[in-house]
């Protein structure tokens, strides 16, 4: 990656584990769309009003990142997969060079 990017993966349910590479302040959750991930399906765009960018975030990973807003711990209430200590949408992560690692579990739907 240059110095401008940092690699995050994401893992499916099955354990297939995806390489993203990402630009530091790009989200997760459009790191992840433009890179094919067919499990965040980011209806919404990024607007924080759908939960259809929900990812389990490594709790080693999840203690790096700012809680979430109330917002963003509103709309965690209506993902449709069953919510975790660790869920967070991913359009609220943004990368940057300390994330540079950073794993986040997909969940087995969106919707």
């Amino acid at each position: 990656m240059d110095a401008d990017g940092v690699e995050v993966f994401l893992v499916e349910p099955d354990g297939l584990r995806h390489r993203v590479e990402a630009r530091i302040g790009q989200s997760l959750m459009r790191a992840a769309t433009d890179a094919g991930i067919d499990a965040i399906k980011a209806d919404c765009g990024g607007l924080m009003t759908c939960a259809t960018c929900h990812v389990y975030v490594e709790p080693d990973w999840a203690e790096r990142l700012p809680p979430p807003t109330s917002d963003e711990d509103a709309m965690l209430e209506m993902t449709a997969a069953p919510r975790r200590a660790t869920s967070r949408l991913s359009c609220q992560i943004v990368l940057s060079r300390e994330l540079a690692g950073l794993t986040a579990g997909l969940p087995e739907t969106q919707y």
